[in-house]
């Protein structure tokens, strides 16, 4: 998780700060193209990973003795692998279906990130089907994702509501917490995306560009926070920290 919010990071905000720092607007076909495949590749990867994890979380409540049998190592090199080949070569054919497109009009996008629907419109050919696709790639690789997670999650409220050793209810949702709050964060964010770009008639248009850096921008900075402050080591740092402060 920490590795795709790097590449993710690395990917989108240099170009960003370059944009709003020196004015620097240019970008090569060939980089935009990359930066595309990456933001498209790596953001379902990351929709994959939170996938894995609630598997994780189910087979830690609900099958606790099992954990160690099914949660091996060659386990967690496959679910990598999983991730990696799936939504890598998923989204490939997005920046390539764009690229073979002819663009003999202008050459300015209206966004700080090179989307597929802002370099695509730009082309004097048909986009349907491009379109299309990653309509149909985009709400299956993160549809599936999603209704993978609300069922891990709901076999584990089933299990957590049957506890009924004193503390062992908090305990379990407590290993639960930082995952559900960091798919929230990602959640939330994509979904105001996605409404802000079908509504984009009715709002200012700066508004879609704004969600869309944050969307790149607020996960990756709230995930080593929320999982952090779980540790313990970096808590008793935290708390001497504020003691020396006040």
């Amino acid at each position: 998780l920490s590795l795709l919010d790097i590449v993710l990071c690395l990917t989108v905000l240099p170009k960003v700060l370059a944009i709003f720092w020196f004015d620097f607007r240019l970008i090569s076909f060939s980089a935009c193209f990359l930066q595309m495949y990456i933001m498209n590749s790596f953001l379902t990867m990351e929709s994959c990973t939170f996938t894995i994890m609630a598997y994780d979380r189910y087979v830690a409540i609900c099958h606790p003795l099992r954990y160690t049998t099914i949660i091996t190592e060659q386990f967690v090199v496959r679910a990598a692998i999983f991730i990696v080949a799936r939504n890598g070569l998923l989204t490939m054919p997005i920046p390539i279906l764009s690229s073979r497109l002819r663009y003999c009009a202008g050459n300015m996008i209206k966004n700080c990130i090179c989307t597929n629907m802002s370099v695509s419109k730009l082309s004097c050919d048909d986009i349907t089907f491009n379109q299309l696709y990653q309509f149909v790639i985009g709400w299956t690789l993160l549809g599936s994702d999603l209704v993978l997670i609300v069922l891990s999650y709901s076999f584990i409220l089933k299990t957590v509501l049957r506890i009924k050793a004193e503390g062992a209810m908090a305990k379990a949702l407590g290993t639960c917490g930082s995952h559900f709050i960091l798919i929230l964060f990602f959640s939330t964010v994509l979904l105001v995306l996605v409404i802000t770009n079908l509504a984009r008639k009715r709002i200012l248009p700066d508004v879609p560009i704004l969600l869309n850096i944050l969307h790149h921008l607020i996960p990756p900075a709230l995930n080593p926070i929320v999982y952090g402050v779980r540790t313990k080591e970096i808590k008793q740092g935290i708390k001497k920290l504020l003691r020396r402060l006040s």
